[in-house]
């Protein structure tokens, strides 16, 4: 996992070299030309993003030991591409002097204060963009940390009912053993009993014998 972790760290450090070269040559730029290396260097910067996404999840596969150098090393990329998005950001804005006097003309020195008045309130703009952005990052985060707690409370809960049917099951058979012992118990009562009563009556049968030899015995010398 962590020689994944590596070649995806390989890779941003390529990309992102080209970014901040590309950012450099915007405000040098006007016109098509700076339009499409604008339209290039957002879609490189999807890819960081692409890149970090499948970080974040090497990451979470690397044993918990290690688990934690890595962790800083993400934290420290994102943190580098968030200052990208905002130098990209403000170099769409931003025109060197030769671009500025070529757009403005001869008015470039009356209209300098003018450009450095909207850059600034483009400026603010951006900023209060990124704050929006953040904001909308830290909900999307918020939401995904209350789905993921969703689905592992529906989990439990679902572990609990099979617990749960499971358990009355359990006593269900107790209660079909414990009905089987009583009625074993009762038979077993009653062959005692009719043992003993067998015996009784054979004690009795043998004392009656016993009896009617005696008296016949008696009767007998009695007689001679």
């Amino acid at each position: 996992m962590s020689s994944d972790f590596e070649a995806y760290e390989q890779d941003f450090g390529t990309i992102t070299a080209e970014v901040t070269n590309k950012i450099g040559r915007i405000p040098k730029l006007s016109g098509e030309e700076k339009t499409q290396l604008v339209l290039n260097v957002d879609k490189q910067l999807e890819e960081v993003r692409e890149l970090l996404e499948q970080m974040d999840l090497e990451v979470r596969e690397i044993p918990i030991q290690s688990r934690p150098m890595y962790s800083s090393r993400l934290k420290s990329y994102k943190g580098e591409i968030e200052k990208l998005e905002k130098d990209f950001k403000r170099s769409r804005i931003a025109y060197s002097d030769e671009v500025r006097n070529d757009l403005l003309g001869d008015d470039a020195g009356s209209s300098e204060n003018q450009l450095i008045k909207l850059r600034e309130e483009r400026a603010h703009l951006l900023d209060n963009t990124e704050k929006l952005e953040r904001s909308s990052r830290r909900l999307e985060a918020g939401y995904q940390i209350a789905v993921e707690t969703e689905q592992v409370g529906q989990e439990i809960l679902s572990n609990l009912h099979s617990d749960r049917e499971k358990i009355q099951k359990a006593r269900e058979r107790l209660r079909e053993t414990d009905a089987n012992l009583g009625k074993s118990s009762r038979i077993l009562t009653g062959m005692l009993r009719r043992i003993i009563q067998n015996r009784v009556l054979v004690f009795m049968l043998g004392a009656i014998i016993l009896l009617t030899i005696i008296l016949a015995i008696y009767f007998n010398l009695r007689g001679h």
